[in-house]
């Protein structure tokens, strides 16, 4: 038997298959850190920001199926809060260790003390305190057992004390369960959806993350019912690799492909999404919405029928009550709409931009191309998103992490840590945006101790761009978005990365191509188009009231030559508005 608790705590942590924990050590973690030192099946890696091993652990969590990370007392708790938020509403199984002052000192105003059960209480599906040896195993296995089966966070408590103290045998069983189910809809709801499929002609099918396991089903569904087939931003990597059907992504990142499939249908199917965008789905269509939470059945969408089921299970039995549809036209005409839609996309490809200016669309394709074909793709919060969205190509076998839910600045390079860290031999790319880059810079250093194989592409516009583009489309001037930059490549170079600045168009593909061939990290600063504009799939006109006001304004205020410049990067979106 282990010593003492927290020998015992990393021998159940062993056992449930933790190969490492992101965090920094210190005081109350010392007994832990100490334990994993000298049991020797952990690795301990060693973040500069707590924020940041909350991060790494989600795209651990995200790869592997279960993470771990930790934080002692006060500080290391409240720098974890985010990087947490982001993995329990992802959906990912992440274990938090947040070692605390001893418990004598709990209720006194103590050194760092914090309310860790307050804390922590609306980001995890579990969060106790051990405040005993005798509760530590159970309580570790209950911690474990929420996160794998609930998907989400779930926070163990570890008093400084605590942990030193001799260990006590767990009562109940030290093994953790994977188990797994068959959720099907109820037999009269599977009917129910069978006569409205069969009565309607024109169906869209969108799916979202819930649907992630049933590709294949989602195609010979989609086939049967000769219906396109739209997805959010996560459900993008599963979805769309050798579907054709597919017509691509809808909300504010997405294509009009999507969007006009939607509002050009009779009925529509949402398989596994919670799609946050109520705007961008139309509330006078006759709409399904089926998932494994049932919960969230009808919170984003006027829903007709609302189903609870495992999106694989439930086609697998819906698919020999339905009738083959013969009428392709409706799927055609769309998939007609997609394919304009992607060779104007090329547009913004084939012209690169100018100096200091170069358009972020053709370094997003070049980064596609020049990946390997099982590249995991870590991407920034705001206009990032949107170009990984648009120019990053699914196979099937790459991966695409974000904070796609929680919507966090700062994710992309500290997950990129924990992608490397998971799969150390796959190729790792980070599109971060330079406001994000600047908040966690310090793990650039992590990054360097670990030499992790990662490709961090700062896409540099000198700005919050996404922030900016939400101000000009409210006809607000923009107020305090602009950034003073730190060129990040001779930072990644303090730093021991390789660091490379790119300000011309022609040395996109020549230096992205060489820092791909690079073995080890390397840091590509871009200068993108501080003008460039993500157009949603459908402007309303509000919008465009909200974009001639700030044009207006920029004017009035003597900024003829921002207009005008701004006017002359985004001509692209003016012939979208003319077709």
């Amino acid at each position: 038997m282990a010593r003492n608790v927290a020998e015992q705590l990393v021998a159940l942590l062993v056992k449930a298959g933790i190969k490492r924990i992101y965090s920094v050590t210190g005081d109350s973690l010392n007994e832990f850190n100490n334990a994993v030192r000298k049991d020797g099946n952990i690795q301990w890696i060693h973040v500069r920001h707590e924020e940041a091993g909350a991060f790494a652990a989600a795209a651990d969590a995200e790869l592997t199926g279960l993470a771990c990370c930790a934080g002692s007392s006060g500080p290391g708790h409240v720098h974890l809060v985010n990087g947490l938020y982001d993995a329990h509403r992802s959906g990912v199984s992440v274990l938090a260790i947040v070692a605390t002052c001893a418990t004598g000192e709990f209720g006194t105003g103590y050194f760092q003390e914090t309310s860790t059960t307050k804390l922590f209480d609306d980001c995890s599906h579990y969060n106790q305190i051990a405040n005993t040896p005798h509760q530590l195993p159970r309580m570790a296995q209950a911690a474990i057992q929420h996160a794998i089966q609930k998907k989400g966070v779930a926070v163990l408590g570890l008093p400084g004390d605590v942990a030193g103290l001799e260990a006590v045998a767990s009562v109940s069983s030290d093994r953790n369960y994977f188990a797994k189910a068959h959720i099907l809809p109820a037999e009269e709801d599977l009917r129910r959806l069978a006569d409205l499929i069969n009565r309607h002609k024109k169906i869209c099918i969108f799916c979202g993350i819930g649907a992630a396991d049933a590709h294949d089903e989602v195609v010979q569904l989609s086939t049967l019912l000769q219906a396109p087939v739209g997805y959010s931003f996560r459900g993008k990597m599963s979805i769309q690799p050798d579907n054709p059907n597919e017509v691509g992504m809808s909300g504010l990142l997405g294509l009009p492909a999507a969007y006009h499939s939607m509002h050009e249908s009779d009925l529509i199917l949402l398989l596994g999404t919670d799609f946050p965008y109520a705007p961008f789905i139309p509330n006078d269509k006759t709409i399904v919405q089926i998932d494994i939470q049932p919960e969230r059945l009808g919170r984003r969408a006027k829903v007709d029928l609302g189903l609870f089921g495992d999106i694989k299970d439930t086609i697998a039995a819906l698919l020999p009550i339905l009738y083959k549809k013969t009428d392709g036209s409706f799927l055609q005409a769309q998939l007609q709409v997609y394919e304009k839609v992607k060779e104007h996309l090329k547009i913004y490809v084939r012209d690169k931009g100018k100096r200091d200016a170069i358009h972020p669309e053709a370094v997003a394709s070049i980064v596609d191309r020049l990946a390997s074909n099982d590249a995991v793709f870590t991407v920034d919060t705001g206009m990032c998103c949107v170009w990984g969205a648009r120019y990053i190509t699914a196979n099937g076998k790459r991966k695409l992490i974000g904070s796609f839910i929680h919507g966090s600045m700062a994710n992309a390079m500290p997950q990129a840590i924990g992608a490397a860290m998971a799969l150390p031999d796959r190729q790792i790319v980070a599109l971060c945006g330079d406001g994000g880059i600047s908040m966690l810079l310090g793990d650039l250093a992590t990054i360097k101790q670990y030499n992790l194989d990662v490709k961090i592409i700062v896409f540099n516009n000198r700005s919050l761009g996404m922030v900016k583009l939400e101000m000009e489309v409210a006809g607000i001037l923009d107020y305090q978005t602009d950034m003073v930059n730190p060129d990040f490549s001779l930072v990644a170079k303090a730093a021991g990365i390789r660091g490379i600045n790119i300000h011309e168009p022609e040395q996109l593909e020549p230096l992205l191509a060489e820092a791909f061939a690079n073995r080890g990290p390397v840091l590509i600063n871009v200068f993108t188009d501080p003008n460039a504009l993500a157009m949603p799939p459908k402007l309303d006109f509000r919008m465009i009231r909200g974009m001639s006001l700030f044009m207006g304004k920029m004017m009035l205020g003597g900024k003829f030559e921002e207009v005008i410049e701004m006017i002359k990067a985004n001509y692209k979106h003016l012939e979208d508005l003319n077709n």
